[in-house]
């Protein structure tokens, strides 16, 4: 008798409405079959009218996710679409990916010393309209820093520190700058893996 190749059952792979290596990575790792489409939306300009109106931050982030997953979604007839977003806030105030080093060096120096918020949200969605999503947050405590090592940091990471809000990777040498993390390794990435996993489940694309 043949056993079954794949946990996956489904003849397409998911859509990731994402350029996150990181996620990607996350999926392809727990046997989830991957192709990469980048969503053609204006984050920026989804999330100035919530901020505006001071929508919390884990709802902008699933704001953000909705509107990447049903863009995407709309362009991929009958296909399944899987969108995320994170938001980070520390004392009010949202930071986003730092445009260049310096953006960089100055987000470090921010959040130094200080405990901020991780809110990563996820919606997948089909044919233009939203399936399943989710939400988690995370707490993380940076460590007071000093400039040289901060600079030390950056010259190590290099543009890696550009891909993500906060300019760090936890999974690297990002985990140098903690003292303390309160929350699923997943969701600190940018995705709450298990609960998508649960969600796909429920859709009938993975095995139980």
């Amino acid at each position: 008798m043949s056993m079954p190749s794949s946990l996956w059952l489904k003849a397409e792979p998911l859509i990731l409405a994402s350029g996150s290596t990181t996620r990607r990575d996350m999926l392809l790792a727990a046997g989830i079959p991957v192709e990469v489409v980048k969503p053609e939306i204006d984050e920026r300009a989804v999330e100035k009218p919530l901020a505006d109106r001071g929508v919390p931050a884990d709802q902008v982030a699933a704001a953000l996710a909705c509107a990447k997953a049903l863009a995407v979604s709309r362009d991929r007839p009958g296909r399944l679409v899987l969108a995320a977003d994170q938001t980070l806030i520390c004392g009010g105030t949202a930071f986003h990916k730092p445009a260049d080093l310096a953006g960089a060096e100055r987000q470090i120096a921010a959040l130094a010393g200080r405990t901020h918020e991780l809110h990563s949200a996820f919606v997948m969605a089909r044919d233009g309209a939203p399936l399943a999503e989710g939400l988690e947050a995370a707490r993380l405590t940076m460590r007071p820093l000093h400039g040289d090592f901060v600079a030390r940091y950056l010259a190590v990471t290099g543009s890696a520190a550009l891909s993500s809000v906060g300019g760090y990777q936890l999974e690297g040498p990002g985990a140098q700058l903690f003292d303390k993390v309160e929350g699923d390794h997943f969701t600190i990435l940018g995705l709450p893996l298990l609960a998508v996993l649960a969600s796909l489940r429920d859709l009938g694309c993975l095995a139980r």
